[in-house]
């Protein structure tokens, strides 16, 4: 069955972690512009430049003495995001959707005082949550609001759009929601559900939750099969575009759709994780090399963007076809690429 498995992802074109970090990281990502996408103050501040709406920034801290100033900070919201501003994986994010009473509260509806605030922030700037462990900053956020198209695809928590982007060419897509389990973050590995998304239409393709092959979401028991992203061609093209505003030739762009704002970038990632070719149930391989044999990058995002629907269009939709997927493969490649 092994050996079985691993000629069915390679026959698939799935990129291990190897070949993404040396073939893919290495080769088209210089290091000196890491810090433009590691450090989400200054991704922000690279999107608000190219006229690309982000959620709004409440407050900052930077020391732990600043900690002190968070009631202050606080006080004025009912509701905000606290992130760490180098961490990776949705790791430290903080939600809290209203305070009342001395008290605030996550989206689950559990409470919790100033004084577990506080000391979360103090995980945060002495480095628990940030890459490599080096002390980091505080960035306090507005709350995104769902938009109604995606109400009852997530559970507690705001769906966000992941693309890779090569070159400038949007390549795969997945849509991440947030589960009871994942305590309301659209982080896979913490148990939310990712959703291949077509790159051609919008449309759902394939679902996974903690690798295996899902129909619904385990919270809400909506079908997937119906699922569309609206505004494709649009979020699309935002993807597109972080090629010239940051320089990076492979980048994880992820995307909130807002209900009163529309489309926010919310992160880039320059090391962009491979579990997207597992909710797709498909490889990067080919559609990189499709990439890789074009003679020059066209400058116009929205040409790039039809030359990706036009050769990343799915052949098929799984939901659709009803086709069922063996387990033992699917867990294969959830190991292989995680």
């Amino acid at each position: 069955m092994l050996l079985t498995s691993i000629k069915r992802l390679k026959s698939m074109g799935i990129i291990g972690m190897n070949q993404r970090n040396f073939g893919l990281v290495s080769r088209y990502n210089p290091r000196r512009l890491y810090p433009l996408v590691d450090d989400k103050l200054k991704t922000k501040q690279l999107a608000q430049q190219a006229g690309i709406t982000v959620p709004k920034l409440l407050g900052t801290l930077h020391y732990q003495h600043d900690v002190k100033q968070l009631k202050n900070i606080l006080n004025p919201y009912q509701e905000f995001v606290i992130k760490p501003v180098k961490g990776s994986g949705g790791k430290g994010i903080l939600v809290i959707t209203e305070q009342a009473h001395n008290l605030y509260y996550k989206p689950s509806g559990d409470a919790v005082r100033l004084t577990h605030i506080e000391r979360h922030v103090s995980n945060i700037l002495s480095g628990l949550h940030s890459l490599g462990g080096k002390p980091d900053s505080v960035m306090i956020e507005s709350l995104i609001h769902i938009d109604p198209v995606f109400a009852n695809y997530s559970y507690e928590g705001v769906p966000d759009l992941r693309v890779i982007v090569l070159k400038g060419y949007p390549i795969m897509a997945m849509l991440r929601l947030a589960t009871h389990a994942s305590d309301g973050r659209a982080n896979l590995h913490q148990g939310a559900v990712g959703v291949g998304i077509d790159i051609d239409t919008g449309e759902a393709l394939h679902a996974v939750q903690y690798g295996d092959p899902v129909y619904h979401h385990p919270d809400t028991r909506k079908p997937f099969h119906d699922l569309t992203v609206p505004h494709w061609n649009k979020l699309l093209t935002l993807a597109a575009a972080c090629y010239e505003i940051t320089g990076l030739g492979y980048l994880g762009v992820d995307i909130v759709l807002d209900r009163d704002h529309g489309p926010m970038i919310i992160e880039l990632n320059a090391r962009p994780g491979l579990s997207i070719q597992v909710a797709n149930f498909a490889g990067l391989a080919p559609r990189v090399a499709a990439v890789e044999a074009l003679i020059q990058v066209d400058p116009d995002p929205r040409v790039r963007v039809e030359f990706s629907k036009k050769n990343f269009a799915a052949v098929r939709n799984l939901f659709r076809s009803r086709r069922k997927i063996s387990q033992s493969v699917q867990r294969s490649l959830s190991l292989t690429v995680s």
